[in-house]
């Protein structure tokens, strides 16, 4: 039906006659002259309907904004004076000869170049949303991330194989979206959560190299960078390490964006153990772009008697720190306030501070209700530590290390977006790092054992007698690649040996007949010749949201759901109708919902 995208239509068409089809973005009427913006997904053309041609002049009269149209014309330059350097099109415009209105359109619910429109308004009418060039660009984005890393992979070996979407329950640390089966009463399909035991399997089978863009699923509470229905690149190998996974993907990395961003990003990444993540930024996702450091301030505060500080610096689960922040002394009360407010949102009971004036002035120079708590040694010692200079601003946590981590290292990002403390010049504002070396364990909130990845995990030691001596000990052959922040992606070496693999439900408190009722194919398995594999998984949607530039992973979503988990679009989740429930042999309950915490569409019974 035409001839040219809107967008590809430039002067090294002047003077031949085009066929275009498209959107009106905006109609002008300019004293006898009508404009219209034409738009496509490859950008905006400008067309002049001349009332010469009185027939098409009077069609063009009663077009709207959204009306879809069908023109044919001659592209000519634009009058001097009238060219737009912001447009591919901007040095042309064309003469409409011939129009055809394909549909009329509503005066829709919002314009496109609007840009406070509500959330859940933007959503039930998606499909005019992403008529914007924001979003067109991004589901662009989206599609040349895809086919990079498919072009890559397929050249190296990899092959694309489908897992399936209807499988069974497995823990993989959130809840399963469960679908009840007709034809097995009582039971349940689960959609997955990853593909993770399949892809083992497919190791298993000698398929040596595979990889999947493939759906998962996850009934978890939702933020700004997770959605229940979320997109991975799965990738898994045999007869390859933690290192020459990374070094592949690595590649596979610099590679994407180099050819997308034009960005050169290092040779190779930095790694960062774990624990020196933790220790130093309070994250095992650290943002290296912003210069702040956490300081331990434990040993010194050992023999204060400010409980406040020495309760968690005796405590072995406790932890006491510090974070300096450059200039902040200019800071008010009520900037303090509120970041006092932001760190509890992690759990923080509240956020100490002193204000350096004067460091030459020792305590004289120091305003804060708790310096009187503490003495000219201790406060000297943290001036140290911390290389304070008069300006600047200390903050402190104290209290159990996991709250600690998650409040000052929350606070330290802020602190540093606030303040305009990121660097953005180093890589063009990227930095990449690998952090290795997890424990292969963590402690719950009852004292058990919980796997930090996935009990699928291989342990850094192959001795199981040396693995279940000291499990808290343990380090994992993980390995999770973070990008300004954001984990990007995420993998590891995997058990191959039975033996090991028992000694990990053992300790995870998952017995023999647990393990064989949810994992008793993959037990099956190992026993068959399970060659030493690892793999990585990348999260699709987080990846183009950092390239974006965008701020949530909903932003470059073609159909995302909102908070709760519901579709505006389409009113889903719904209810279904007497007669499918009782094909499944399902019967409802009442429940009480709080339907102030509901999106429209959500579930009522």
């Amino acid at each position: 039906m035409r001839s040219h995208y809107c967008g590809e239509v430039t002067e090294e068409l002047l003077d031949q006659e085009v066929t275009l089809c498209g959107w009106v973005n905006r109609r002008r009427d300019h004293g006898g002259v009508i404009f219209v913006d034409l738009r496509d997904r490859e950008g905006l053309v400008q067309v002049v309907f001349d009332p010469d041609r009185a027939e098409i002049f009077k069609l063009a009269e009663h077009i709207r904004n959204e009306y879809v149209l069908r023109m044919t014309g001659r592209v000519r330059p634009r009058p001097e004076g009238t060219v737009n350097p912001d447009l591919t099109t901007g040095k042309i415009e064309i003469l409409g000869l011939e129009l055809e209105v394909l549909n009329a359109a509503e005066t829709p619910p919002f314009q496109l170049d609007e840009n406070d429109v509500n959330d859940d308004l933007r959503l039930r009418y998606r499909y005019i949303d992403l008529r914007r060039d924001e979003m067109q660009q991004r589901i662009r984005l989206r599609n040349q991330v895809s086919h990079y890393l498919r072009s890559f992979l397929d050249s190296h070996g990899f092959w694309d194989i489908e897992t399936p979407m209807l499988t069974k329950a497995t823990p993989e640390g959130a809840r399963d979206y469960l679908v009840p089966s007709r034809t097995h009463p009582g039971s349940f399909f689960a959609l997955p959560q990853s593909p993770q035991l399949f892809k083992q399997l497919l190791m298993m089978s000698g398929m040596d190299r595979y990889y999947q863009i493939v759906r998962c699923f996850r009934d978890e509470d939702l933020r700004a960078d997770r959605q229940p229905e979320f997109t991975q690149v799965d990738i898994e190998t045999t007869f390859m390490g933690e290192d020459a996974v990374m070094a592949l993907m690595e590649e596979m990395i610099r590679g994407l964006f180099k050819a997308i961003l034009n960005v050169e990003l290092p040779n190779p990444f930095p790694r960062m153990d774990h624990c020196e993540a933790m220790s130093r930024f309070g994250s095992d996702k650290p943002d290296l772009r912003i210069p702040l450091e956490l300081v331990d301030l434990a040993e010194v505060m050992k023999a204060v008697e400010f409980k406040v500080f020495s309760g968690p610096a005796n405590d072995p689960e406790g932890r006491v720190v510090v974070l300096c922040l450059p200039g902040g002394a200019a800071l008010s009360r009520k900037d303090i306030d509120g970041y006092t407010d932001y760190v509890g949102r992690y759990g923080a009971k509240g956020l100490a501070w002193i204000k350096i004036n004067d460091v030459a002035a020792g305590r004289e120079g120091l305003q804060s209700p708790i310096v009187k708590f503490l003495p000219d040694d201790v406060l000297a010692a943290i001036l140290e530590k911390t290389a304070a200079k008069s300006g600047d601003i200390l903050f402190f946590g104290a209290g159990n290390a996991t709250t600690v981590n998650e409040s000052i290292g929350a606070l330290r990002v802020k602190l540093g977006l606030d303040q305009g403390l990121v660097d953005r010049e180093t890589h063009v504002g990227w930095r990449p790092l690998w952090v290795v070396n997890f424990p292969m364990f963590e402690k719950a909130g009852d004292g058990s054992w919980t796997a930090l990845h996935h009990p699928f995990t291989a342990p850094a030691t192959m001795s199981v007698e040396a693995f279940k001596a000291d499990p808290g000990k343990v380090l994992s052959r993980a390995y999770d690649l973070v990008l300004n922040g954001t984990e990007a992606g995420g993998g590891s070496e995997r058990i191959y040996n039975m033996a090991m693999q028992n000694a990990v439900f053992d300790i995870l408190g998952i017995s023999q007949q647990e393990a064989e009722d949810k994992f008793g194919f993959l037990l099956t398995a190992l026993k068959y010749g399970c060659p030493p594999h690892a793999g990585i998984a990348f999260g699709l949607d987080r990846l183009v949201m950092l390239m974006a530039g965008a701020h949530s992973i909903r932003d470059v979503m073609a159909f995302p759901k909102t908070q709760t988990a519901a579709c505006p679009l389409t009113s889903a989740p719904a209810e279904v109708s007497s007669q499918q429930l009782r094909e499944l042999n399902l019967r409802l309950r009442k429940v009480d919902v709080d339907k102030s915490k509901m999106d429209k569409g959500s579930v009522k019974q």
